[in-house]
């Protein structure tokens, strides 16, 4: 196995299922499974959605950037927020820890699977739109990610399938 590392976390937009990919993954691998959005809430006893709305887009990066620069488990799958990429400690400190996966889906597949953005807590400035939010942080997966898996046309199973048989690789 090529993963050296501890630990897999994966990265990418709202909506392409790391936490769903995750639990399955870690249960494959015989690892833990940890969603660092609910360390969040679990640390800040807040949900994402009330941080976001209260405090502002920019302290829950701060906070999101904070925490998940924190987070020090021994063969986990950590599933990320898709705005982690914004935080700069946080993806130093995940890419010592353990291999990074982008998962990548098509922006109209993601637009389908996604709904309302507000309820989810998803990171949206004034006026900006999905495709806006798409455009800004596919550079950052892309700079971030050791692997990227495509999710076009993939069941949780097939995907799960790619991330091990790259990582067997």
């Amino acid at each position: 196995m090529k993963n050296k590392k501890d630990n897999i976390v994966l990265i990418g937009m709202p909506g392409v299922g790391k936490s769903t990919i995750g639990v399955v993954l870690a249960k494959v691998l015989g690892y833990q499974f940890i969603d660092a959005d609910l360390v969040i809430q679990e640390q800040t006893g807040r949900l994402l959605k009330d941080i976001i709305a209260e405090d502002g887009i920019e302290e829950f990066i701060k906070t999101e950037n904070r925490i998940n620069a924190s987070i020090c488990p021994k063969n986990a799958v950590i599933a990320t927020g898709g705005s982690v990429v914004y935080g700069k400690e946080a993806m130093e400190h995940l890419s010592q820890i353990g291999t990074v996966i982008y998962l990548q889906l098509e922006l109209p597949a993601l637009s389908r699977r996604l709904g309302s953005l507000k309820k989810r807590g998803v990171v949206l400035k004034e006026g900006q739109t999905l495709k806006d939010l798409y455009e800004e942080r596919i550079p950052l997966y892309e700079k971030y990610a050791d692997i990227i898996i495509n999710e076009h046309h993939c069941t949780i199973q097939k995907t799960v399938g790619k991330i091990v048989k790259e990582l067997e690789e």
